[in-house]
């Protein structure tokens, strides 16, 4: 079994890896800027200190031994400033006077110093030079500075521009463990609310101050309404075909005592009634039973598969095909009437449901030598009998479970139209009722058909 993944262990690498991005982000930032502030101080400072050494020389530019000597001592000065602060970068001062040179400060240097860009200035490190003159005294000072900007590449420069964001990491990571522990404080205080709940606890959760926590609040709430819901039918369920199958349960216990007691006493005829009265009692529990276990089918959960598509239009003649005995018995025609096929996604079992109880209360509630007339057309079927109808005022209350007509002479369960109802709308249907005291008829609507509906029917 593989260990679940850790929230707070996602949340505090999440977290760190973005002060890992920002620390790389400003060191590369620092270093490109480093090298390019260095160069541009390195070029004032060049030409400042050129000016300085011209305006020095300038003073004594009748005498050659001298500005030497000065040259030298300015560089003297130069090269201890940098001992004190650990420069290690070139520096070289060059002196001509009306075209001759009068000092170098580095002449084991090529004349030409590598430009920047340049390949030889790739393989070393940079130049900068800055150049001044003064044509009355015909002095020409040079001053090149080695720009040392590989020192930010090497381990002690990398080290040094790190330094504050490694110093800095657990001054930020100890606040973001506290603050994404406390964060989680309140998935974990619903998670006990629900842990601590008994089995039959189902109402909903106290709503969630956080805006972050109100979707999984409500989502809970909804879940426990709906599974309220599901356990209130069921507790329905079970209550009313326990009282239902009261009814025939008893008969045929009252008619089976009967049998057996007149079979004793000879009586032939009262035999033959109690066993008649036996049969019709079992059949009516069993009728009652399928019915029942086609109910709660019909309102079963659809899964997750998608149905198969198929030609309505057939499915409806072979379930015709199996209610034409009864129709046989009763003496009433089934007649079929489709244009064109209707190709539509349908669950078999609830339609052939929904199909079987339309059909059979159609032939069981029309006249002797009736007509039940079965109509499908763009999508909508229609189921027409010959029938007393239902009352306009009593077509809603039809559809509830063991529900029956006041008056009726037919047996029944009372749920033929419940089963009806819900296997319609596990279906994407809609059923409705429509009766002008000639007759009843049920239409059946189903929103998703395919683009095939309107093909001819092949003759």
């Amino acid at each position: 079994m593989n260990k679940p993944s850790s929230l707070f262990r996602r949340l505090m690498l999440g977290f760190s890896g973005v002060i890992a991005l920002v620390a790389l982000a400003g060191f590369t930032y620092v270093a490109v800027e480093a090298k390019f502030t260095q160069r541009a101080r390195t070029a004032s400072e060049n030409a400042a200190h050129a000016r300085e050494v011209l305006l020095h020389l300038r003073e004594i530019a009748g005498e050659p031994l001298r500005m030497q000597q000065a040259a030298a001592a300015l560089e003297a000065v130069r090269l201890a400033m940098f001992h004190d602060l650990d420069y290690h970068s070139r520096v070289r001062l060059r002196v001509w006077q009306h075209g001759a040179l009068l000092y170098n400060s580095l002449p084991l240097l090529p004349d030409q110093l590598p430009t920047p860009g340049s390949a030889a200035a790739r393989d070393s490190n940079a130049w900068v030079s800055a150049v001044q003159r003064d044509d009355a005294s015909g002095l020409i000072v040079e001053r090149s500075h080695e720009i040392d900007d590989k020192w930010m590449q090497s381990f002690s420069g990398v080290s040094f521009l790190l330094s504050s964001t490694i110093f800095s990491l657990p001054l930020l990571l100890l606040p973001a463990w506290l603050i994404v522990g406390i964060g989680l404080r309140p998935l974990r205080s619903i998670a006990e609310q629900i842990e601590a709940r008994a089995v039959s606890d189902l109402t909903a959760l106290p709503e969630s101050k956080y805006r972050e926590l109100s979707p999984l609040v409500d989502a809970i709430n909804r879940l426990m309404l709906r599974l309220s819901a599901r356990i209130e039918r069921e507790h329905e369920f079970l209550t009313d075909a326990a009282h239902e199958l009261k009814t025939p349960l008893a008969a045929i216990q009252i008619n089976a005592h009967l049998l057996l007691s007149r079979s004793a006493a000879g009586a032939g005829a009262s035999s033959a009634e109690a066993a008649q009265g036996l049969r019709d009692g079992v059949a009516r529990a069993t009728h009652m039973v399928h019915q029942l276990l086609a109910f709660e089918r019909a309102r079963a959960e659809p899964g997750s598969e998608p149905f198969p598509v198929t030609e309505l239009g057939g499915f409806v003649r072979s379930r015709l095909a199996a209610a034409a005995p009864l129709g046989l018995q009763r003496g009433v025609e089934l007649e079929f009437q489709s244009a064109a096929e209707c190709r539509l996604a349908v669950h078999m079992e609830s339609m052939a449901a929904l199909l079987d109880n339309l059909i059979s209360n159609a032939v069981k509630y029309s006249p002797e030598n009736g007509r039940v007339v079965v109509r499908l057309e763009d999508g909508r079927l229609t189921i027409s009998d010959q029938g007393p109808g239902i009352a306009p005022a009593l077509q809603q209350k039809v559809f509830e479970r063991f529900y029956r007509v006041p008056g009726q002479e037919q047996s029944g369960s009372g749920l033929g139209l419940a089963i009806a109802e819900r296997a319609a709308e596990r279906n994407g249907g809609r059923i409705t009722l429509d009766s002008d005291g000639q007759g009843l008829t049920v239409t059946v609507e189903f929103a998703a058909i395919t683009p095939e509906a309107s093909a001819p029917v092949p003759r």
